[in-house]
């Protein structure tokens, strides 16, 4: 008899492999999968996209959802998703009134997202729905989060090369996070992740970063990726560099969140010390009778001292200004993540 993994989510099993489970261990009135797929500009996929993904959902036997969310697409994409409403009870729909980015996107389908876990995926038919009993099965052996690697990836080498170095040589070496692909939007997540971590920007290429950094159980399968059939990638120069600074707030968020007068107060102190330093060699080598004759307010040095000390007191300045936010921010519940409590 083939093994059975389970997502156990409250008092709900989520079954990864093997039988599904009988009727009676399931309530009808609670979702156990929710998958949501945020849209912009794929009318073209969405109807092969709903047909191949609700076919493996029927397939897993449980209470499932799919949430579209159409991020101000200009073409007909609404329209199709409505037409999916129409057909589906299964299917829900979110509606923006102009193009906010992926994250807003993500939040609005979380937001409505009713499942115990909850799926992220790509509409350009990229990814492949039958991978997700592989995702519930690797959820059931204790992961909270799962994201794919797509591999092989068929991209051009335009997006693959920039990927590769964000991955292996920005993300994984700074972030401790060592994902071959943390871009890959076919993830699962248990519903707890997404209720305790913040998103806003553009942080959802970083929810495994965030997620691990909360004491979440983070880890990686291969996934198959297809060539995209319709439309075009939203890929671009602006969207890596976009990516780029977004690590380093993510960084500076794991590292100085919590004691931000560490950071600038260390800066502040260095900066300040070595102003010090310059004008007081400046005084030292006009007076000293080895030293330059020429008038210190003629020694462009003094003004570089003096610069650094006005710099290293605004850190110092910044870093007490932070502190004083984070004080009247302070919020108890986001100072740890309460993984199970015994009473």
């Amino acid at each position: 008899m083939q093994e059975t993994q389970q997502i156990t989510g409250g008092d709900l099993a989520v079954t990864g492999l093997g039988p599904a489970p009988a009727a009676q261990e399931v309530s009808p009135a609670r979702v156990a999968v929710s998958i949501v797929v945020p849209v912009y500009n794929e009318e073209e996929s969405l109807r092969p996209l709903y047909d191949t993904l609700s076919a493996q959902l029927r397939q897993l036997s449980l209470p499932y959802e799919i949430v579209f969310v159409d991020d101000g697409s200009r073409d007909a994409s609404w329209a199709a998703v409505q037409a999916l409403h129409e057909l589906d009870p299964h299917v829900k729909a979110v509606r923006f009134r102009r193009n906010f980015g992926k994250t807003p996107a993500l939040l609005a389908g979380f937001k409505q997202a009713q499942g115990d876990v909850v799926f992220t995926m790509d509409a350009d038919l990229q990814d492949d729905p039958t991978e997700i009993p592989r995702f519930l099965e690797e959820l059931g052996k204790g992961y909270d989060l799962v994201s794919g690697w797509k591999y092989p990836r068929h991209d051009p080498i335009t997006k693959t090369l920039p990927s590769l170095v964000f991955n292996r040589f920005l993300v994984a070496r700074t972030t401790g996070v060592k994902l071959h692909d943390i871009n890959c939007g076919f993830k699962a997540y248990r519903k707890e992740v997404l209720d305790d971590i913040k998103l806003y920007g553009e942080l959802h290429r970083f929810i495994p970063v965030l997620a691990h950094q909360r004491g979440f159980r983070v880890t990686e399968i291969k996934v198959r990726h297809h060539k995209r059939k319709y439309g075009k990638s939203k890929f671009g120069g602006r969207r890596f560099m976009r990516g780029f600074l977004d690590l380093l707030m993510v960084l500076f968020l794991m590292s100085y969140l919590r004691t931000p007068l560490r950071l600038f107060g260390t800066i502040g102190f260095l900066l300040t010390l070595a102003g010090l330093a310059v004008d007081a060699f400046v005084v030292a080598d006009r007076f000293l009778p080895f030293g330059s004759q020429q008038p210190i307010h003629e020694r462009p040095l003094l003004f570089v001292g003096i610069l650094l000390l006005i710099f290293g007191i605004s850190f110092i300045l910044t870093g007490l200004q932070s502190e004083m936010i984070r004080h009247f921010a302070y919020r108890p519940e986001e100072e740890f993540s309460v993984r199970q409590v015994l009473e």
